[in-house]
């Protein structure tokens, strides 16, 4: 991202793995800037940048202290040597401020394109399995989170998780903007319709016209995937339901009309699910904002899986908090 425009675009890139990934596949080093603490201001412990000799990723604040850092790492760039650099209160350098008050500490490190910590991350993101970086500016390693917490004295304590993903039932406008806005915040999307438009969707998702029996297991759902079922059949969409439902997928949604959730929720019981796997279903699919345009439908569709996700820093979703589809 060319780092003369004046809106920081970079900013909304939340999650650096891919650009750390892609500088590395061109060979070159890159400075590695994470929030180790923070009192007030926008973004959490954890945020973190990418900046390369000419390019930059990620946000660390409102855009005021995005331009120090990346002057900042470009010197660790080129002498290896980690820098903490705190901005706001407490802080030397008194030209910098931060319109929120408080205070974040940030540290920054040089990752070479060959560091074993950066191939155990590359791995574990593409296994999406849970990944701990774990830092003392110099010396890193990544594990996975299930291996144990052995972060001791480290400096640097970044936990990652698989990528959102989000299955889409359906090719419809309903569909179609469901996906799309997953798309927009940065999910993994992808379309499942059978018997959908032989074209591609005319946006940049993953679509599969095979069966739900094959494409519902495809990958199959694990509990960082949504999956929003908006095929207006019951027949579909209990083929896309049953299989979701009887998965660890983090969320499972339908769309459709309360006149005919009784009947729907008559043929999951019918197909064998007990009420726990029935009781996580979001029906109709939603948060209750009265949306009726297909993207105020999608906006609220993406909302609840939001909502549901951030229950939990693990991200796994609780169960439904609609009393009628437990009832």
């Amino acid at each position: 991202m060319a780092e003369n425009s004046a809106w920081l675009m970079s900013g909304l890139e939340d999650d650096v793995r891919p650009r750390m990934f892609e500088v590395a596949d061109r060979g070159d080093a890159f400075a590695l800037a994470t929030i180790v603490k923070a009192d007030g201001g926008p973004r959490p412990v954890g945020a973190q940048m990418v900046v390369t000799a000419r390019e930059s990723w990620g946000f660390l604040s409102g855009g005021c202290i995005e331009d120090d850092v990346a002057l900042n790492a470009r010197e660790v760039i080129d002498d290896g040597q980690p820098r903490t650099i705190v901005y706001g209160t407490g802080s030397p350098l008194i030209d910098i401020r931060l319109p929120c008050g408080g205070s974040i500490e940030v540290i920054i490190e040089r990752v070479s394109p060959t560091d074993a910590a950066l191939a155990d991350l590359r791995s574990l993101t593409t296994a999406r399995r849970p990944a701990v970086w774990i830092s003392d500016g110099r010396l890193r390693k990544c594990i996975a989170q299930e291996d144990g917490d052995d972060t001791a004295p480290a400096l640097i304590v970044r936990h990652y998780f698989p990528c959102q993903r989000l299955v889409v039932i359906g090719s419809d406008p309903f569909a179609l903007a469901i996906a799309g806005l997953g798309q927009t915040v940065g999910w993994d999307v992808s379309i499942l319709a059978p018997f959908g438009p032989q074209a591609h969707p005319p946006i940049g998702v993953s679509y599969d016209r095979r069966t739900l029996a094959e494409a519902m297991n495809d990958p199959a759902p694990d509990r960082w995937t949504a999956v929003a079922v908006a095929t207006h059949d019951l027949e579909q969409d209990e083929s896309a339901l049953i299989p979701a439902l009887q998965s660890p997928a983090g969320y499972v949604g339908v769309l459709g009309s309360r006149r005919k959730l009784d009947q729907r929720l008559a043929g999951l019981r019918s197909a064998g699910l007990d009420q726990p796997a029935i009781a996580r279903l979001s029906a109709p699919i939603g948060l209750n904002i009265g949306a009726s345009s297909p993207w105020e439908v999608a906006l609220s569709v993406v909302a609840e899986i939001v909502d549901a996700c951030r229950g939990d820093t693990r991200r796994v979703v609780a169960p439904s908090r609609k009393p009628h589809v437990a009832a």
